[in-house]
């Protein structure tokens, strides 16, 4: 009764306190708005604002005249005029006054708004009922409480678990009763019922010790088969799923600890043939998927904690017969489907079924490869007659699918028992390909998942180093890891674009090369691993090519170009392990790369993808980088000296030049017309890092032994010689940038002194026997020669200049003339005490005498037509 009272007190006080709040807030729109209106309001002491009238209209004057203002009169006192009411402006005429926003109603606040929706619960609508329940809510829950502390509930247990049951029967029998009047309610009724059944014979066999558990056992299997037998009588997938997830939980809320897996895999047999003998009737997928996950879920977690050897001839049996009964679901249902869903199949079983039980069927064998082999042929046969059964279906290709994939895994498990990273890649690929085909999220989205358990699942198996008790590629971890990849190229080659296609294709290449590469390093020398890389790269470079030779796709040009490219660095590292890129097996690796590039460049050719030009000219790049490797150790190997090696070195790149210039057919072969957009790109490219070369052998001794070194009539200043001419003929090309041609003639005089120079310090050098260093420049015979040298180079600017008129010619010489001097001045006058330093002057002084008589001034500079 208190708590009755209690209940109605607090929703009266909840009720009127809405109430007062609700007029509270009423009351305080009501005072603002008198507010504004008083603010509006005149006051009548205060005075109204009037307009000015205005003034009539007079005749123009031509100027005003002024007039004396009056004699102060006394004014007198005026009489009190009454106002007229007109001249009181309404309050609707007067100006309008802008809308004033603190006088609005703020909007209610979050506490207001739920007390609003407690007043409209208990205001709105069946008030009474609403009400009623509220307090018949209370009294039973104080009836329950009172009959509880007076004893009137302790009955004996088995006469309360009676009570219910016979509840629970009579509300199963109401419910069959109502099923065509009222099917939602009744289905409902009917779960719940059979739901109280199932847990009434639990509390009786495990909490109170009341039922064997052989009785318990047999009752549940009762319970769980009436209510499959209700769900098909009704066609109910809901009551078949509640059945059959009750049926499967069953052994486990029932056990007694005693172990007995046949016990257990005989009642799982027979529940799994009700979901058979149900799947003849019904499609109901859900079941299906159900009963697979329970059965291979527990049957696993089993094997994982209590299977022993000598259990397998008990469990084999039943494994088998699973396999069965979820091999002939799927395709019990595709052959009863209508002709035009023919194609729509159970992804999941179709796929995971095979799968699942061969990986359970390897954990059975513990590791015998050879039984394990022979599985994977026997479903692998066993699938292709079931392809050419269904042949011209969806799921004749998926069972050809499986039968490949079992094909193929029976080598590795030949070899090895490590096969559960391969079987889920498998799975995966599979069913992307059966999402995709059906447009299906669930099957597609499982598939990408399963990958990514394989990949993570065979890299848990690698502890430090690959076990390979065989020989290399003929292994396990190899072969697992090549259907890794191979199963992401699948996938790849099934989403054929976006996004999904660009990272399955980068996942199956990381597996490619990674797997590869890792075989390479476990197996090889480590002078051979080079090698083998290379030939790796050209490998994987010539297959992504035939692919985009089929189906165009960026990346596999990416690959190509990339396969190309890499040749440089694994050159150089050849050269470090055997001295230079073709010895040993680097001449086999090289040939490889050769042939496979030329075929990888022709089946690029006609792409759209601009990579494809991009590939080529890193095609061209590699070669001469190549052989300058080859033919500087060649140089070494015949015990020519440093001018040599650079000259060795250099030929090729100024040979690859000079083809750019002059025999481009040579070098646009095999794209020809896609190239020819590159070629003023890729000869820019040639003599830019002809310039970084040529720069850096200034720097080089450069002695020609065998033969004695001699200016000029050396190897390396030859070779030197001949890139300026030939970057002086290109820059006179159409080829070369205009930024650079516009000049050609300064950057070549540049380039030409600077190699004066060189001749001169190597001169110094070999001749003056100066020990070439840091040295050498700041010696007095370096100092001496250059003076010389640049005198005379000044010299014949100014005189060649002054002879032909060419003004910029005699300025340069003038500026080189005044360098001298300078040098003169800052550096040789040290030396004046010693006779290179007195040369050095003299001859500067003789040679601008002879200028003064050759050249006394510069040309003069071409008149305008305006000082003509």
């Amino acid at each position: 009764m208190e708590a009755l009272l209690s209940i109605v007190a607090i929703v009266i006080a909840l009720v009127a306190w809405s109430a007062m709040s609700g007029l509270k807030h009423r009351i305080g729109i009501l005072e603002q708005d008198l507010s504004d209106l008083r603010a509006r309001t005149p006051r009548p002491w205060e005075p109204v604002d009037r307009p000015a009238p205005a003034p009539a209209p007079t005749a123009p004057v031509a100027a005003p005249t002024p007039t004396p203002p009056p004699a102060p009169v006394p004014a007198p006192v005026p009489a009190p005029v009454p106002v007229p009411i007109q001249a009181r402006e309404p309050i609707a005429a007067s100006a309008p006054e802008p809308a004033s926003t603190w006088g609005e109603p703020e909007p209610p606040s979050l506490f207001d708004r739920a007390i609003d929706a407690v007043k409209h619960w208990f205001t709105e609508g069946n008030v009474p009922v609403k009400v009623g329940i509220l307090v018949l809510f209370a009294g039973v829950a104080a009836l329950l409480k009172y009959a509880s502390d007076q004893g009137w509930l302790n009955a004996p247990i088995e006469l309360r678990l009676a009570a219910v049951a016979a509840a629970a029967l009579a509300a199963l029998v109401f419910a069959w009763r109502k099923r065509d009047a009222n099917r939602v309610f009744a289905l409902s009724l009917q779960g719940g019922a059979i739901g109280v059944l199932l847990m009434t014979i639990f509390a009786a066999f495990k909490l109170y010790g009341l039922l064997p558990a052989g009785v318990a056992f047999a009752l549940s299997i009762v319970m769980v088969a009436g209510a499959m037998v209700l769900a098909v009588l009704q066609d109910a997938k809901a009551l078949a799923f509640f059945a059959a997830l009750a049926g499967f939980l069953a052994p486990i809320w029932l056990s007694t600890g005693s172990g007995n897996h046949v016990a257990l895999f005989s009642y799982y047999a027979m529940l799994n043939a009700g979901i058979f003998g149900v799947a003849w009737w019904k499609r109901w997928r859900v079941l299906n998927l159900l009963g697979f996950v329970f059965t291979f879920g527990i049957g696993t977690a089993w094997g994982v904690l209590d299977y022993a050897p000598s259990k397998f001839n008990t469990t084999e049996p039943f494994l088998l017969l699973f396999f069965a009964f979820y091999l002939l679901i799927p395709l019990l249902h595709a052959l009863r489907q209508p002709m035009e869903r023919r194609d729509f199949i159970d992804g999941t079983l179709v796929f995971a079924t095979p799968l699942v039980a061969f990986a359970l069927q390897a954990g059975l064998l513990h590791g015998a490869r050879m039984p394990l082999a022979f599985n994977a042929l026997g479903l692998a046969a066993l699938y292709a007659a079931l392809a050419w059964v269904m042949r011209a279906r969806v799921l004749g290709e998926a069972y050809a699918l499986l039968a490949a994939g079992f094909a193929t895994l029976s080598v590795p498990l030949a070899l090895s028992a490590r096969a559960t990273a391969s079987v889920f890649a498998l799975e995966g690929a599979g069913l992307v390909w059966l999402g995709l085909r059906q447009d299906r999220r669930i099957p597609e989205w499982s598939g990408i998942a399963l990958q990514l358990v394989a990949a993570f699942t065979y890299l848990a198996t690698i502890e430090g180093s690959v076990d390979r008790d065989l020989a290399p590629i003929a292994n396990a971890a190899f072969m697992s890891a090549l259907i890794i990849a191979m199963a992401a190229f699948a996938s790849a080659w099934r989403y054929r674009n976006g996004l999904m296609a660009a990272a399955f294709y980068l996942w199956g290449l990381a597996w490619w090369v990674g797997n590869v590469g890792a075989e390479i390093f476990a197996d090889l020398d480590t002078d051979h691993i080079p090698d083998a890389l290379l030939a790796l790269a050209a490998v994987t470079g010539w297959l992504a090519a035939e692919v985009h030779r089929r189906r165009p796709a960026g990346l596999l040009a990416l690959t190509t170009f990339f396969a190309l490219i890499v040749a440089v660095p694994l050159a150089v590292w050849q050269t470090l392990e055997h001295d230079q890129p073709f010895q040993g097996w680097g001449l086999a690796a090289w040939a490889i790369y050769a042939l496979l590039g030329m075929r990888s460049l022709a089946c690029l050719r006609g792409a759209e993808h601009r990579v494809a030009a991009n590939a080529q000219f890193a095609w061209w790049l590699v070669w001469p980088a190549v052989l300058s490797l080859a033919f500087g150790w060649a140089a070494n190997e015949f015990d020519l000296d440093d001018g040599w090696v650079v000259a060795a070195v250099s030929l090729p790149w100024l040979a690859v030049a000079m083809a750019s210039l002059y025999r481009w057919a040579w070098l646009a072969a095999p794209l020809r017309e896609e190239f020819d957009r590159k070629r003023k790109a890729f000869t820019t490219t040639m003599f830019v890092l002809m310039a970084f070369g040529w720069i850096g052998s200034l720097f080089v001794a450069g002695p020609s032994a065998p033969l004695p070194w001699v200016p000029v009539a050396n190897p390396m200043e030859l070779v030197q010689l001949a890139t300026i001419v030939l970057s002086a003929l290109w820059l006179a090309t159409e080829f070369a940038p205009t930024l650079l041609a516009d000049r050609r003639i300064p950057l070549v005089s540049v380039f030409a002194f600077a190699w004066i120079t060189s001749v001169v310090l190597h001169a110094v050098h070999h001749w003056g026997g100066i020990a070439w260093g840091d040295g050498l420049v700041g010696s007095s015979l370096a100092q001496t020669s250059l003076t010389v040298a640049w005198s005379i180079l000044g010299v014949v600017a100014w005189v060649i200049g002054s002879r032909r008129g060419q003004r910029g010619l005699w300025l340069v010489g003038a500026v080189l003339m005044a360098v001298v001097l300078a040098k003169l001045v800052l550096i040789d006058r040290s030396n004046l005490g010693n006779g290179l330093g007195i040369a050095s002057f003299l001859a500067f002084g003789l040679l601008c005498t002879i200028v003064g008589y050759l050249a006394p001034a510069p040309p003069r500079a071409p008149a305008s037509e305006a000082t003509a």
